[in-house]
């Protein structure tokens, strides 16, 4: 087995060390956190392509803070 899982497959708990069991999601729900993840990945594309800084490491990490708390609404 893979040790890596699409995040939008229903396999995704078995390389998860606290949360054993999720929700079936829905078709609609896989597509929102495809795309938040999708504009997340973009955006820190781009604050990443302007140079390094503190600022902007702190800005990624806002980032994928942000696409972590969005993802979790979606799926909780």
């Amino acid at each position: 087995m893979s040790d890596r899982v699409s995040s939008a497959s229903e396999d995704r708990t078995v390389n998860n060390v606290m949360r054993h069991e999720y929700r079936v999601l829905a078709e609609e729900e896989r597509a929102q956190m495809q795309a938040i993840k999708d504009a997340g990945a973009d955006f820190h594309r781009l604050i990443m392509s302007l140079g390094a800084s503190r600022e902007l490491s702190l800005a990624a990490t806002k980032i994928e803070e942000a696409v972590f708390w969005a993802v979790k609404h979606v799926t909780r």
